[in-house]
């Protein structure tokens, strides 16, 4: 693994847009639950995965319905703002403050990335902590409206200050078209990026794992893996690496090794 490290370094220090790809295992290890792991949230709640499945068809048939929805009980993954970045989030912000990482486009919704003081992030599935209009893409911070006081007044659902639009969570359900301008950007960003480094991702939910054979496509384009276990990506030869481990463990080696070599940008 030493080698790998050294290996996923020497290739950072010399690309000239990486970027990162990242999933589900990153957050793991700040204790956020995966969906279907043997302890998954899906895994032990299939009745929720149902639901889950239902909730974008909800939003659409009666919006004030899905906002009671989401109001009547604590959200299956818990009390996100309670949860903190580890050290996986805080290497790739420090690869990024080094000028090596231009971009960070993560399937997580939890924030961690821009907690741990990431600029540049793509939330493809979206984030937790805003909201976004369904209409015109328009988002606002989650402390921007008062939900419970808009329940209590029977004003269910908010709706844009810009277009009138509904508004819902900014969280891609399932079946819900990934926003067109975040699908947009991230596919820029995998056409231009000469390295992407894959972190904590199985590499099996699309359109998201579209984004590396993308990537792919041009052909000096370095794809490095880190992930606990190989994915799609390490069995049909897209990536050129794995390091198999925790992100939490081998980024912050990797950050070291990055900093001994002369040539940061």
């Amino acid at each position: 693994m030493n080698e790998l490290i050294k290996r996923a370094a020497e290739d950072l220090v010399k690309s000239k847009y990486a970027i990162s790809l990242t999933g589900a295992g990153i957050s793991t290890e700040s204790g956020i639950p995966d969906f279907r792991g043997p302890s998954g949230i899906w895994t032990k709640n299939p009745d929720a995965e149902r639901k889950a499945y239902e909730r974008y068809d909800r939003f659409k048939r009666n919006p004030k319905e899905y906002w009671e929805e989401r109001l009547s009980g604590p959200s299956l993954l818990g009390d996100l703002e309670k949860v903190l970045p580890n050290a996986g989030h805080d290497a790739l912000a420090e690869l990024e403050s080094l000028g090596v990482l231009k971009c960070i486009v993560t399937q997580n919704i939890d924030n961690l990335h821009q907690r741990a003081g990431s600029k540049k992030v793509l939330d493809y599935h979206g984030n937790a902590f805003i909201l976004r209009c369904f209409s015109c893409n328009a988002r606002y911070d989650l402390k921007e409206f008062d939900i419970e006081e808009l329940r209590r007044a029977d004003q269910l659902p908010p709706v844009c200050k810009e277009c009138g639009g509904v508004i819902k969570s900014d969280v891609v359900h399932f079946n819900e078209p990934i926003p067109s301008d975040v699908a947009g950007k991230s596919v820029e960003e995998a056409e231009i990026c000469d390295l992407m480094l894959i972190c904590g991702t199985s590499a099996v939910v699309f359109p998201f794992a579209n984004l590396p054979r993308i990537a792919k496509v041009r052909s000096r384009t370095v794809l490095i893996e880190i992930n606990a276990e190989p994915t799609p990506l390490t069995e049909e030869g897209i990536s050129e690496y794995l390091i198999q481990g925790k992100t939490g463990h081998v980024l912050p080696n990797i950050v070291e090794e990055v900093k001994k070599l002369p040539s940061l940008p």
